[in-house]
């Protein structure tokens, strides 16, 4: 059964995390600051110090277009693994958008439209998020206008025209239309972009704009928090405590929709968040605040960051390359409540391959990581005699991610090994004294 109502993590932990903050001020935002790119529901309930928060009706009605959706024990990945171990998915790819991301699009495309506004604009990386979000709109009646990270926007055509179909205008960014785009562009014509920067354009063209708003798809602590209808329902449907929960981590909100949970009820397992090799920012970024986007026209959001100027190679896995973790999670890293480990490329298509072949799924290029970490924990268990129980989230499917796999199947698909140097060049434009 569907959950009618979200979980807020923040009042059951021992500290709250650290506020974001005014560029300009220094000082906490209040929500006169975020008003001209948020409903004031959504914002209500990013400072929420409500344990639940009730899923609006209108709200339920589109999500049982797909929710509840299921959990699945891998029993063909196990055999063909020869593992003790037990491993359960929860398989979020049945969405209309193909993906978990309208857990969070189809709530703020309503409080958006309850609100009056005309049009949101957002970013996307692999276009997942986007797709969701065109979706949820059309819903609603709402416009979108979508950046999408050039990088994915020349690797994944068919995800673009999906969020075309939805009604939504797509531009590839960096794009000429902003300031911020152009400002990119003239520096470097050849730019595959980065979620920062599309980022910025939206950002930039919605406070420009009394009848538009902004909507993103991670980081935000609403945003995690409308995700949690994933673990919820995966809670009642489990048949047995888990021992490890494992989940991909771009902005954190796929993690954390599955983790918060069984945080909350098992706090006593293992958590684990897995992210690109290529675009480390729990493991080799550093817990800081930083501007949330490449241009510094969001707040100053203390989380693990790699540098918002940091432009991440345009690996496949375009929803992981994001320079920032989501600041909860980030609070929670600290707190020492989960691990993080890092996996390449090739080494997450391989965990797809094996996935698809035993299980039938083609997973989307994220939750390959999550998949391969989780296959690499029921191996250990084949070696040790564990009967470990491991659950993740299929997040999304890969129907349209076949070149990428295409790319990996031919022997083309390279693994990326990011330089220090890199890492560090961009943590030195932080801002300073925060």
């Amino acid at each position: 059964m569907t959950p009618d109502h979200w979980y807020n993590i923040v009042p059951d932990l021992p500290v709250p995390p650290p506020p974001p903050l005014h560029p300009g001020t220094g000082q906490p935002v209040g929500p006169e600051d975020l008003a001209p790119l948020f409903p004031g529901e959504l914002i209500a309930q990013e400072v929420s110090t409500e344990r639940f928060v009730r899923i609006p009706q209108e709200v339920l009605d589109v999500y049982r277009l797909w929710r509840p959706t299921p959990l699945i024990r891998a029993h063909r990945l196990e055999r063909a693994l020869g593992t003790p171990a037990r491993i359960y998915y929860k398989y979020e790819g049945g969405s209309p958008a193909g993906s978990h991301k309208p857990n969070t699009a189809v709530p703020q495309a309503f409080y958006n439209a309850r609100e009056g506004v005309r049009r949101l604009t957002t970013e996307t990386g692999a276009g997942q998020w986007g797709s969701a979000l065109a979706f949820a709109c059309a819903q609603f009646g709402v416009e979108c206008v979508i950046w999408m990270v050039r990088a994915s926007y020349d690797q994944k055509p068919y995800r673009r025209s999906l969020m075309r179909i939805y009604g939504a205008t797509v531009h590839a960014s960096p794009s000429p239309v902003t300031g911020a785009g152009s400002k990119i562009l003239a520096d470097d014509p050849d730019s595959t972009g980065s979620l920062g920067i599309a980022i910025s354009e939206a950002v930039e063209v919605a406070a420009g704009d009394p009848d538009t708003r902004y909507a993103l798809g991670s980081v935000l602590n609403h945003v995690l928090m409308h995700q949690t209808v994933i673990g919820e329902e995966a809670l009642k449907q489990l048949p047995e405590r888990p021992d490890l929960v494992i989940g991909c981590t771009g902005g954190g909100s796929n993690f954390a929709g599955l983790a918060f949970p069984f945080m909350r009820e098992h706090p006593e397992i293992t958590f684990r968040a897995v992210e690109p090799e290529a675009c480390p920012s729990f493991t080799r970024g550093t817990y800081a605040y930083d501007f949330g986007d490449t241009a510094g026209f969001t707040p100053l959001l203390k989380m693990h960051t790699l540098g918002h100027g940091f432009v991440p190679d345009p690996i496949h896995a375009g929803g992981l390359r994001y320079h920032g973790m989501a600041p909860l999670l980030s609070h929670l890293y600290e707190l020492g409540r989960f691990e993080a480990v890092t996996r390449s490329q090739r080494e997450c298509f391989e965990a797809g391959v094996r996935f698809a072949r035993t299980e039938g799924i083609v997973p989307a290029p994220e939750p390959t990581h999550a998949l391969a970490e989780a296959i690499a924990e029921a191996l250990r268990c084949k070696e040790t005699g564990e009967e470990k129980v491991i659950l993740t989230a299929l997040c999304g499917h890969g129907h349209f991610d076949m070149s990428a796999y295409d790319r990996y199947l031919s022997g083309e698909m390279r693994d990326f090994v990011l330089p220090q140097e890199r890492i560090d060049e961009a943590l030195s434009a932080l801002p300073q004294g925060r």
